[in-house]
């Protein structure tokens, strides 16, 4: 099948979102499946307000257009919700063509951290958004729950899995501070609640691995803490592989990749009770929930990596590739021989 997805996130961001979408695709490719990317890479952009590291691509319609004409695609997945999913979801509309969209991050909650802004408002938008989809994919069943609360119809689940050739159990004594060694990794911005886990009181050391608008704020406000900057690749695992304990602040997020990745490296995960974490950390096991985030680390230190690792491995990213390609809504490849698209 021949798919093409439109997505504002893509490289050279690092993020969960750019990352599922490269395994997807990698996956899909695997599986026999022909696959265009429409991303900020194609067009002009403009940085994100209060967000500079992330581009925008400028009026895309006629170069989403354009690409889907020459691809001919038999379905069509519009990931994000900024321009370029903005341009393929009125294309779609236009010429009566069905489409699928992800919800994979909660944009309402991520715009309220930044701008007064009433997140019922963020949700009516979102929620008339995705409705014209045949399918809206979200990666739990807590998220399913939320959105389907708000409003929100034709949910399916689709999860995400870990590169568990990357991320595996490494040596401790690649990074060598005081142990234990109590990790944060992730985009540094607000929305990530990166302080609750700053302000914390642990033993050992603290360190955050990533970058983001907030990076230079929290590194001269909190001088005892080690701030890497952005890791990839093998640095980026062996990094992981030497904390101790992984802990993850958010409360908005709708998975948390990164916390399948901390599991398949051996280190168990501290997080709060919130959608993510309720379905990805098996608690008492490969981490531990707790509203009292300080209580979830020193809990989190006494656990098995040995489970931790075992957990991650059964989450596939060829088995949720195969889910994705399922949800799709196929037409008819001679739907592009109409007169409207030439």
């Amino acid at each position: 099948m021949k798919i093409a997805i439109a997505t504002d996130a893509w490289q050279p961001q690092i993020n969960g979102v750019v990352r599922t979408l490269g395994q997807t695709g990698e996956h899909l490719k695997q599986l026999g499946h022909e696959v265009l990317f429409m991303t900020p890479q194609d067009f002009r952009t403009y940085p994100c307000p209060t967000y500079p590291s992330i581009r925008l691509a400028v009026f895309p319609k006629r170069g989403v257009h354009r690409l889907l004409r020459e691809f001919r695609p038999q379905a069509i997945h519009i990931a994000t919700e900024g321009p370029i999913g903005h341009a393929a979801r009125a294309l779609c509309r236009k010429f009566s063509l069905p489409f699928t969209t992800s919800y994979h991050t909660q944009f309402p909650e991520y715009v309220r951290a930044r701008v007064p802004l009433p997140i019922d408002w963020s949700y009516a938008y979102l929620r008339r958004y995705h409705s014209r989809a045949a399918r809206v994919m979200v990666a739990t069943n807590s998220m399913k729950q939320r959105l389907e609360a708000r409003g929100f119809k034709n949910l399916a689940i689709w999860a995400r899995g870990v590169d568990a050739e990357l991320f595996k159990p490494g040596p401790k004594h690649y990074l060598s501070d005081a142990r234990p060694l109590s990790m944060y990794m992730g985009r540094v911005a607000v929305e990530k609640n990166i302080e609750a886990f700053l302000n914390l009181d642990l033993p050992g050391t603290k360190y955050v691995v990533g970058d983001g608008p907030d990076l230079e704020q929290l590194r001269g406000r909190y001088p005892g803490v080690r701030f890497t900057g952005q890791k990839l690749g093998r640095e980026l695992a062996s990094h992981l592989a030497s904390a101790d304990v992984f802990v993850f602040p958010s409360v908005t997020d709708t998975f948390g990749l990164v916390l399948l990745e901390a599991m398949a490296c051996g280190v168990p995960v501290a997080a709060y009770p919130v959608t993510g974490p309720i379905d990805v950390v098996q608690n008492g096991k490969t981490g531990v929930l707790d509203e009292d985030l300080r209580r979830a680390v020193l809990g989190a230190l006494k656990l098995d990596p040995a489970d931790c690792v075992a957990y991650a491995r059964q989450h596939s990213w060829r088995n949720w590739t195969e889910r994705f390609a399922s949800l799709l809504e196929p037409f008819e490849e001679d739907r592009w021989g109409t007169a409207t698209w030439t």
